[in-house]
């Protein structure tokens, strides 16, 4: 990294130019010419994407910014803020200690951070920012954070993993092996440094699949933000034997949706019903989770149907995602949809149903928005249904 990139000017021109477009950009002469164009292009691109981001950072002077893969991979501010309230005690390593984010949001509950990266030039970046950021608990190191920890000998309250796909493993089933670190491998020599190891994966990892590679995993949490899951975060602890804790969490600008229950196959099965007043979808938290006996055990709702997650009864309660009033349940047949549908404009969504949003748009001429929701979906009779409904929530 070429820290003459931090010159007055040459960050003047970084924070003039952020919402311009690079492409057009890179056509213009270099007006620093003694610093390379492209690093200061990049500088750009990746402060313009951590606007929302990363919002601690993007105020702060003098940061200086990795590869744009490195910003994209980086956890959100918000949900980094999540994960630091599973962990707790004195002392915490990072074994893929990436731009830092977790970390930051770690040394805020814990006292002694260590933030191993084998990237030099990513090291010596993140070094660089905790110092404009004015933390003091976090020590950089650099190289295989494996040997890292086995020359600081130290034992540690958690271990924090954030392990990376394998260039090889790219159109496989993702699965924790083909990453780096192998953590089914090298689990129980981790066992050795901490008692406590908190492993994040992205949304794609199956979680029955996890559980077939993991031992000892105490909780699952599932984490969305803006009802998008970004993260799957294994909580893993030394001899644990108990049942496996789902917690699933949706970051909204208003509050947090969480939704927990523990993983049981002997749990009673869920009530079925006709469509009622209200209608309840949850939110790509729980859909993730797999929970929707759950769902509907634990909030006293009826399902639609086994296989279609849609959840009704005749009071509106609290829940944890959308919320929909029903005006109308057809029954989808021809005659139903010409008078109902057809032609008209509505928001259409598909729960266990064997058409596609986009073939039903086309076959029935439907028109996309407005304020009324289409759910095409199928009920406890295997019958197939069409609910026109309002929104509440």
């Amino acid at each position: 990294m070429d820290f003459k990139l931090l010159h007055p000017e040459i960050q003047d021109f970084i924070d003039k130019n952020r919402d311009a477009t690079i492409t057009k950009l890179a056509l213009q002469k270099n007006p620093f010419p003694k610093v390379d164009w492209i690093a200061i292009l990049q500088q750009i691109e990746a402060k313009t994407k951590v606007k929302d981001k990363l919002p601690t950072w993007f105020r702060a002077k003098n940061i200086l910014y990795p590869s744009k893969i490195s910003v994209e991979q980086t956890s959100s501010e918000k949900t980094a803020s999540y994960k630091s309230q599973i962990v707790s005690g004195e002392s915490l390593i990072d074994l893929t200690g990436g731009f830092g984010v977790d970390d930051f949001y770690f040394s805020k509950r814990i006292n002694k951070i260590a933030h191993c990266e084998i990237n030099a030039d990513l090291s010596a970046i993140v070094q660089h920012n905790f110092e404009q950021l004015d933390v003091r608990n976090i020590q950089c190191y650099t190289g295989d954070s494996l040997a890292i920890l086995v020359e600081l000998s130290a034992i540690w309250d958690w271990i924090y993993i954030d392990p990376s796909r394998r260039n090889d493993a790219k159109g496989k089933v993702f699965m924790l092996q083909d990453c780096l670190p192998n953590i089914p491998e090298n689990l129980g020599r981790l066992f050795n440094f901490s008692n406590q190891i908190l492993i994040k994966t992205a949304p794609l990892l199956d979680i029955t699949a996890g559980l077939a590679e993991l031992t000892n995993v105490k909780a699952i949490h599932i984490v969305a933000l803006d009802n998008e899951v970004k993260e799957l975060l294994w909580e893993i602890q030394k001899g644990y034997i108990e049942k496996t804790t789902i917690k699933t969490v949706n970051i909204a600008k208003e509050k947090q949706d969480v939704f927990e229950f523990v993983m049981d196959e002997n749990l009673i099965s869920p009530d079925y019903g006709s469509p009622q007043k209200y209608l309840y979808e949850p939110n790509s938290a729980i859909m993730k989770s797999g929970g929707f006996d759950e769902v509907s055990i634990i909030f006293k709702l009826k399902k639609l149907h086994k296989h279609s997650h849609l959840y009704t009864n005749s009071e509106i309660i609290d829940f944890p995602g959308r919320i929909f009033e029903i005006e109308n349940t057809l029954n989808y047949n021809k005659a139903e949809m010409k008078n109902y549908i057809e032609g008209k404009k509505f928001n259409i969504t598909t729960r266990n149903f064997p058409e596609t949003v986009e073939n039903l748009r086309k076959k029935w001429k439907v028109k996309e928005g407005g304020n009324q929701y289409c759910f095409f979906t199928t009920d406890e009779n295997d019958n197939k249904i069409v609910l026109i409904c309002k929104k509440i929530k």
